[in-house]
């Protein structure tokens, strides 16, 4: 409300109370101004700045800059050394890397190339004798021959009757032909070895079927783009039992990891073009440093998913924030674990925004000294029990700072701000961020599943959509396959050339688990 300076009453209560009017208003805008500068720096950098969220050496020491005393946080010393009394903050020793370009690998098949100077640089210029070999200097250099496609045909031997007199009586058929080979898809001309490469091409190395189609086409074959996709969703709809094992058997263990992250589908029932569809990854492990890591494509979010997937799964489920997964685990007596990544990246955000906020710097430090007693324990390979023991000794002192520190930081933060959106979700995600603390095969974080995510948004900006809800289950399955045996340290062609190999000679669910990335070694799936 605006006042006319001629008109302002001579009344000191009145006159008081405008300014405190006027002041409440100002306050407001400057609220409402500080949330839309904080929209405006998130947005441009989205648009325009760094998406690595790691630190600085000028980031992590930002907070001894405008280190304010109200903020209640502990000295340095009380984070980062372990004597409570001493000022000298402990620097982690390094191995620096040796420089200089690695050695080609030894299984590499040699060509040797002789280089030698002619005969008569050989003989001495002064009495003409030739002159002895003292050694040699080798050096290599890597050469490469484009991919070569050859044909496969396979001849089928036909038989005739036999010419004895008990033959035509004997109630054998006339022709015996040699049966034909099991194939993946049976009545096309795609191999286990092309059907390997075009679906390692896409989900490993995010190469478009119709670029792949032009490569075909310069070395002289035509495999359009539907081709392409119609191999990659017939083979996904041969393997369903497959599937099925590979759903079961990761959820066999007693931890599984999920997220997910949006898809679009062009051609789905009763929805519009752009609407938004999920991918859903989760990674379990069979087996203790053995992961499966499966995709699976829904239309929405809803909670029923992942309510209707953890059926029959007892054990720790660890995700980030989201609500969705509230339901199944309290209908289905999970134990849910935290992420202390999304909780930093909060933090993070709210320290790019503003350089003078301390208090966003104050958490980062909290959170990196968790994940120096992570790692500094990883490092031992200590016996789960005294893994347990030592980590919570060490960490829950710290834990209880960060905590206390949260609870009365909430108080001091705009709740609407960056750096109380991110005090406010911590406090919130407390009793579940702690809860990695229960055994020694859960960690601070979910970043496996981010990290198995992200090949699928690296080829997402590359194919940009799916066509229709088949080609995303097929999808699905392939980046499942794929993520999975890089989990496992298998190379991903050899795999799948090894998998669609076997399956078509295969049904029983024994055989077909032993199939699985998590039950394979590289030995095992060589290509001689």
């Amino acid at each position: 409300m605006k006042h006319d300076v001629n008109t302002l009453p001579d009344d000191m209560e009145a006159l008081k109370q405008i300014v405190i009017e006027q002041g409440k208003i100002i306050q407001a805008k400057d609220l409402e101004y500080q949330l839309l500068e904080e929209k405006y720096k998130t947005l441009q950098r989205m648009f325009f700045g760094k998406r690595s969220e790691k630190l600085t050496p000028e980031d992590e020491f930002q907070c001894l800059l405008f280190n304010e005393p109200e903020d209640g946080a502990s000295s340095e010393g009380e984070i980062f050394t372990e004597n409570d009394n001493s000022d000298v903050t402990i620097v982690k020793e390094y191995t620096r890397r040796k420089t200089g370009r690695k050695p080609l690998p030894a299984e590499l098949p040699r060509e040797e190339v002789v280089h030698d100077i002619p005969a008569e640089e050989k003989k001495c210029s002064c009495c003409g004798s030739e002159r002895k070999s003292i050694g040699s200097e080798t050096t290599e250099e890597l050469d490469i021959i484009p991919a070569a496609i050859k044909v496969i045909r396979h001849v089928r031997l036909k038989y005739g009757p036999c010419s004895c007199d008990g033959f035509l009586h004997s109630g054998e058929a006339e022709i015996k032909t040699a049966p034909a080979p099991k194939r993946m898809i049976p009545g096309s001309i795609v191999s286990p070895g092309l059907l390997a490469y075009t679906v390692t091409s896409k989900y490993a190395d995010a190469l478009p079927f119709y670029r792949q189609s032009k490569i075909f086409e310069r070395i002289g074959v035509e495999l359009s783009r539907a081709t392409l996709c119609n191999w990659t969703i017939e083979a996904y709809e041969k393997m369903t039992d497959f599937i099925q094992i590979f759903e079961s058997e990761l959820k066999k263990g007693n931890f599984v990891r999920m997220d997910e992250t949006t898809v679009q589908v062009l051609h789905e029932e009763n929805r519009r073009p752009e609407s938004t569809s999920y991918m859903w990854v989760s990674i379990g492990y069979p087996e203790r440093g053995r992961p499966l890591v499966l995709y699976q494509y829904y239309p929405t979010r809803s909670q029923k998913i992942p309510y209707d997937f953890l059926e029959g799964f007892t054990g720790y489920l660890q995700t980030d924030g989201y609500d969705g997964y509230n339901y199944a685990v309290s209908k289905r007596g999970i134990t849910h674990v935290g992420c202390f990544a999304h909780a930093r990246r909060y933090f993070f955000d709210a320290s790019k925004l503003n350089k003078k906020e301390s208090r966003a710097h104050r958490a980062l430090q909290f959170i990196r000294r968790i994940y120096e007693i992570e790692s500094e324990l990883r490092e031992k390979n200590l016996p789960d029990d005294e893994f347990v023991e030592r980590r919570k000794k060490l960490v829950v002192p710290v834990l209880d700072d960060f905590h206390n520190w949260l609870t009365e930081a909430k108080n001091t933060v705009l709740p609407s701000s960056k750096i109380g959106d991110a005090v406010n979700y911590t406090l919130n995600e407390w009793s579940k961020l702690i809860r990695y603390l229960d055994a020694a095969f859960l960690t601070p974080d979910n970043n496996e599943t981010e990290r198995a995510i992200r090949p699928f948004v690296i080829g997402r900006k590359n194919w940009l959509f799916s066509n229709t809800q088949r080609g995303a289950k097929a999808s699905a399955a392939m980046y499942s396959l794929i993520e999975s045996a890089k989990a496992n340290r298998l190379e991903p062609y050899a795999y799948l050339r090894f998998l669609f190999t076997r399956l078509p000679e295969v049904s029983n669910k024994a055989d077909l688990k032993a199939l699985l990335p998590c039950y394979l070694s590289a030995d095992q799936i060589y290509i001689s």
